[in-house]
């Protein structure tokens, strides 16, 4: 430990007390005894006050040690955090947590990570896949991977992609139903919505061009993109949902894509909700700098 500098006698000021003797500050800095009663006695004779009293049992602060003392762990403690974040930016590293929904997480996120650890290898990314809203800004996580239209907020939003929605069921569920060719013909199907609330009153068509909203109706409604995308290859019903969700179903003939001449063709962004500005730190910004990059390279977020 250099003991030269102002920080490092703080330093073995703060382990005295902190380990409560002058033995026990000593083995855990690596220092003698002896060093360490030269380091008290030159910051007491530069200050011209007495900081400690010690006897051969016991050790305290005087008045003036006291306030030295709450100096010392708030500029020592000020003085780890701008090493750490001048480190961050040279080699970022540190725990950065993200959120994404269950099936772009799995389809998408997760086939990223291996890439970005190997390119950062000081960052454990701790992954939360979940169809639930994880609160950024309350610090549940630091980047959240989210569909559709976002609500005013001061947290910093970077468009990743968009991806379009399909209706689809399976290939059984029509052979024992019938193929609806209208969006009225889904009043006599059972349909499988998302239990929680969005954006849309109801499932958007356009028919004779102009735009509609279907109310549907089912037996099951769920809060996971996966669990609908699996009941409807179950051939448990109709289902509206993310393409990226269902592209390899689509690509397979599990799944049948319905009603694409009234297919709105809307599209739903993709953004990446992080809190920005000047403490936004280094591990942050190169995570969501890869994601884009990926999503880039990858030719767009989704189908």
């Amino acid at each position: 430990m250099d003991l030269g500098g102002r920080s490092g006698e703080m330093g073995v000021f703060a382990a005295v007390i902190e380990h409560g003797s002058l033995s026990a500050a000593g083995r855990a800095l690596g220092l003698t005894t002896s060093a360490i009663s030269r380091v008290l006695a030159r910051i007491e004779r530069r200050l011209g006050v007495r900081l400690l009293i010690r006897t051969t049992r016991s050790l305290s602060l005087t008045t003036e040690g006291q306030a030295y003392f709450r100096a010392a762990r708030r500029i020592l403690a000020d003085l780890a955090e701008v090493e750490d974040e001048i480190a961050d930016q040279a080699s970022p590293r540190g725990r950065v947590r993200v959120t994404a929904s269950l099936a772009y997480g799995r389809l998408h996120v997760v086939p990223m990570l291996g890439e970005f650890t190997r390119r950062h290898p000081g960052i454990l990314v701790d992954l939360n896949l979940s169809d639930q809203v994880v609160d950024v800004l309350g610090g549940q996580a630091d980047v959240a991977i989210r569909f559709g239209q976002l609500a005013d907020s001061p947290l910093t939003a970077r468009k990743l992609g968009e991806t379009g929605r399909v209706v689809v069921a399976s290939p059984d569920y029509l052979a024992r139903h019938g193929t609806p060719l209208t969006p009225e013909d889904l009043f006599e199907h059972n349909c499988i919505s998302f239990s929680f609330r969005r954006a849309e009153p109801g499932w958007p068509f356009r028919h004779d061009g102009k735009d509609m909203a279907l109310s549907v109706t089912g037996t099951i409604e769920a809060n996971s993109g996966e669990a609908i995308a699996q009941l409807a290859r179950e051939g448990v019903g109709v289902a509206r949902i993310g393409t990226f969700a269902v592209q390899d179903d689509l690509a397979s003939g599990r799944l049948v894509p319905l009603l694409e001449e009234f297919n709105p063709q809307d599209r739903e962004p993709l953004h990446a909700l992080f809190v920005g500005g000047s403490t936004m730190p280094a591990r942050v910004r190169v995570l969501v700098d890869f994601i884009a990059e990926r999503i880039v390279r990858d030719r767009g977020a989704t189908p």
